[in-house]
């Protein structure tokens, strides 16, 4: 029986892919900071476990938690919404710390394992803003362009060894609570001469259009853990697909 291991598992993309992969007879390993057993069906093949991704002792206290497996979706990340005049340095460095450096010590850590069993794949979700910059998102866009960027490097060096990298590019996602998360942790610290562009952002996502659902993102993880064909990038949502064909 497979099994797979996903971060950020207490909402959002993170909860739906995980029950993607218990609705097709998987072995689950769902990770969060905070352990929430009841948000999964009571089965043996759920196992929920403590992690933070930015903390190397959680890291491996996880994976050795966990027990093989064949699957790393890296998941877990925190979102940031404001002009960059108006962010202070601590917050940049905590979304980097997350969504960055915490997606690479996580691929870094399961290497053993997987270069041990000859096989591996490694699924990093990342961001539709890396297909198209939008205003008030700069260091997000960053830490998740960086993903993507490290992702098609290091799959250079890993197929070798038969270890697969892919990486998923959801929308926007109004269903999820990234855009709560994301308004909070910046508190609104919008500089008066930034508010044209903010009302401007704001009103371009109030008024609707193609969006991402989570099962979206579910369906583009299980295709990049279990189909070899599939492309590297994979958008998923139909705002993300349509930016993706825009790119460039």
């Amino acid at each position: 029986m497979n099994t797979v291991l996903i971060t950020g598992c207490s909402s959002g993309f993170g909860l739906d892919t995980a029950r993607c992969f218990l609705d097709r007879d998987w072995r689950v390993i769902a990770t969060m900071r905070t352990p929430r057993e009841d948000l999964l069906p009571k089965s043996d093949r759920v196992k929920v476990l403590p992690l933070d991704v930015t903390d190397a002792e959680s890291i491996a206290a996880a994976i050795e938690a966990a027990g093989p497996f064949d699957v790393l979706v890296n998941n877990a990340g925190v979102g940031m919404v404001g002009p960059l005049e108006g962010v202070p340095m601590d917050k940049i460095r905590e979304l980097i710390e997350t969504n960055t450096l915490g997606t690479i010590a996580m691929t870094q850590a399961v290497l053993p394992q997987f270069r041990a069993q000859g096989s591996g794949v490694v699924v990093n979700v990342t961001s539709g803003v890396t297909f198209q910059a939008l205003a008030m998102m700069s260091v997000y866009t960053a830490s998740k362009a960086a993903v993507n960027a490290f992702t098609e490097s290091v799959a250079l060096e890993l197929e070798p060894l038969g270890i697969r990298m892919r990486i998923v590019i959801p929308g926007r996602a109004p269903e999820t609570a990234f855009g709560d998360n994301a308004r909070g942790r910046m508190g609104m610290n919008i500089p008066e001469p930034y508010m044209g562009v903010a009302q401007q952002v704001f009103g371009r996502i109030q008024a609707g259009g193609p969006v991402t659902h989570s099962h979206d993102v579910a369906e583009a993880v299980w295709r990049a853990a279990t189909d070899p064909s599939c492309p590297m990038r994979l958008p998923a949502g139909a705002d993300a697909v349509a930016r993706a064909g825009g790119a460039g």
